[in-house]
């Protein structure tokens, strides 16, 4: 498994709301129709997208399907992902830190089942696109 991370990201909200709002995927359908939107259409095409409050599918050309599903969560400090019905096996977490009262700190980190030769082509991609995320993160209202 490769590892990749995030570059710490600063929120001005409690952890405990910053835990609430990304821990009930639901609530991020907004989120997820703009980071939609940032995705160039020349590179991946989104098909569809299907949000409850634990997983999140979406449909793309050329890969089908991807989904995330939550598989744990510590309340106000960690919320664990895993691949489910997508071609690569991996792992996703959010850590949440709060320095003080709405000072909190975030980073995204992804463990994934690249093959070599795969994963030489799409490294700079991936870090890109989990800081991406990230930073789009860091613009949700809590």
């Amino acid at each position: 498994m490769t590892t990749y991370q995030s570059s710490v990201k600063h929120i001005a909200a409690p952890a405990e709301r910053i835990f609430n709002k990304l821990s009930d995927l639901k609530q991020l359908e907004p989120f997820v129709e703009r980071l939609k939107k940032q995705v160039p259409d020349d590179k991946v095409k989104i098909k569809d997208v299907m949000i409850n409050d634990e997983s999140v599918y979406v449909t793309m050309d050329p890969m089908s399907v991807i989904g995330v599903k939550i598989i744990e969560k510590e309340p106000f400090k960690t919320i664990k992902f895993e691949s489910d019905k997508s071609p690569v096996q991996f792992n996703f977490w959010i850590q949440i830190v709060e320095k003080e009262p709405n000072d909190s700190k975030i980073r995204l980190t992804l463990k994934a089942d690249i093959p070599f030769m795969i994963r030489m082509m799409i490294k700079d991609k991936v870090e890109q696109g989990i800081e991406m995320v990230a930073e789009a993160l860091t613009k949700i209202e809590y």
